[in-house]
């Protein structure tokens, strides 16, 4: 019966736990990720039952002193966890128990295993939640440098990766500062949902030994406590919410390095990144290839994947706790891990990239950049837009069988579409005119992209704490 009676629930069960089934059924192999956290919790649970009248101050002492020594050892790699053990919660326990003898037990009383993991993992995940905003607001410092590097070139911009209208890069590359600065500030709006404390919960019905569940909560740097004890133990909606934010982070990483790996293609060449962000071929000498880009790219699609597994595991269970539940760490401790990795190595590369300017400008004589502006100057002369835009189409397929570029059709030529059309029509198709155009606000004009420069900067000295 001893084995039986070594779990910790063993007293109402006569057989021994099968030992195949006891190591499927273990969770320490990820859990460990946990242990000081738990040793945090169980601190300040050590406390809040002396303040209750449960341990006697001598026992209270005994016990934290026992949990402080415990900790060191895992921070010095010498603690050994055990799978017969289960999961941290009863690693840390039994070694407790090895230290200081049965008073280590009574640091369980009122207390569940159901409240202690998702203390502790809402205290894990706020610590890399903080990690996380640091290597995104270090992505947005990196943008805004590259945007300020590079200001005043202008490139050709796209939808449906066809040349459409130009713009200075500054103005595109900024877009990613945007989506950045947006991902920071959900972030900061997910912590007021993540930091409410489930400690005195206990399984699910509430701790029955009256501690202070609001000092508990601030000791551990919790806003609050949580409002119902079944939703404390029950819910999972924090990890999910995570998942989903760090999916878009990913997702916007992705697209990205889409555009860095066809921006460094032959047929592009608008830019190149430093060989230390590269790798070659094992056949061919001459290959340069994009791999860090193409891994964030690639990495995106298992944040996202850990996402629909944490919500495929959790949207057919009742309340309260359930074991499947025991299977929603694996999938959000390798998303952080993984969104923390590539936004580092997005601010690296972003660091580093360089712009081949002289090649990107050989692309803005290309795919009539300025059909917009010829309309724009049809709509000038008192023509409805819709008409000028008809009437520019005409003239842009008649300057393409005719190998020219808009600019370079001669004013008799345009008249043949308009009589509307005089020599002025000239001042507008130039890149640079079309870049003045638009000084309104959120629009790539010189010194609107130099404002939105400014003001990032600002932002980011002032308003992006970590």
């Amino acid at each position: 019966m001893g084995g039986i009676k070594a779990k910790p629930w063993g007293g109402r069960f006569q057989e021994e736990l099968d030992k195949f089934f006891e190591e499927f059924s273990e969770s320490i192999s990820f859990d460990h990720e946990l242990a000081l956290y738990e040793i945090k919790a169980s601190l300040a649970y050590a406390e809040a039952l002396k303040e209750a009248g449960v341990l006697l101050e001598e026992e209270c002492l005994a016990i934290k002193k026992g949990l402080l020594e415990i900790e060191e050892e895992i921070k010095a790699g010498l603690f050994l966890f055990r799978k017969e053990y289960e999961d941290v919660h009863m690693n840390i326990e039994k070694a407790l128990f090895e230290k200081i003898g049965e008073v280590a037990y009574k640091l369980h009383t009122g207390r569940s295993r159901n409240e202690q993991v998702v203390t502790d993992f809402r205290l894990y995940l706020a610590d890399r939640v903080k990690e996380i905003k640091i290597e995104l607001k270090s992505l947005m410092q990196a943008t805004v440098d590259k945007a300020e590097e590079y200001y005043g070139v202008i490139m050709p911009g796209f939808t449906h990766l066809q040349h459409a209208q130009p713009v200075l890069f500054s103005h595109w590359i900024m877009a990613y500062y945007e989506m950045m600065k947006y991902h920071f500030q959900r972030l900061e709006d997910y912590e007021k949902r993540l930091k409410i404390c489930p400690l005195g919960s206990s399984a699910f019905a509430g701790c029955a030994f009256g501690i202070d569940r609001k000092k508990l909560a601030e000791k551990l740097g919790f806003i609050e406590p949580t409002q119902n004890s079944v939703f404390a133990v029950s819910s999972r909606d924090f990890a999910l919410e995570l998942l989903f934010v760090l999916s878009l982070i990913m997702l916007d990483l992705s697209r990205w390095c889409e555009e860095l790996i066809i921006w460094m293609s032959p047929e592009f060449s608008f830019i190149d990144l430093p060989d230390r962000f590269c790798t070659g071929s094992s056949l061919m000498p001459q290959k340069k290839n994009p791999d860090g880009a193409e891994l964030i790219r690639g990495k995106a699609s298992s944040v996202n994947a850990a996402f629909n597994q944490l919500w495929g595991l959790m949207k057919g269970l009742p309340l309260s706790y359930n074991r499947d539940m025991q299977e929603d760490k694996p999938p959000v401790f390798k998303a952080v891990k993984t969104t923390w990795q590539c936004l580092r190595l997005m601010s690296l590369m972003v660091s580093g990239l360089i712009l081949k300017k002289e090649n990107i400008e050989k692309h803005l004589s290309q795919g009539y950049l300025l059909a917009t502006e010829l309309a724009d100057y049809l709509v000038s002369k008192g023509i409805p837009f819709r008409k000028a835009h008809h009437i520019t189409g005409q003239i842009v397929y008649y300057a393409e069988k005719e190998k020219k570029s808009l600019e370079n059709l001669t004013l008799s030529e345009f008249k043949a579409f308009s009589d509307r059309i005089e020599a002025d029509v000239y001042n507008w198709l130039t890149i640079e005119n079309a870049i003045k155009r638009r000084e309104i606000l959120g629009g790539t004009g010189f010194n609107m992209v130099k404002q939105a420069i400014e003001l990032a900067k600002k932002e980011l000295s002032e308003r992006f704490n970590v």
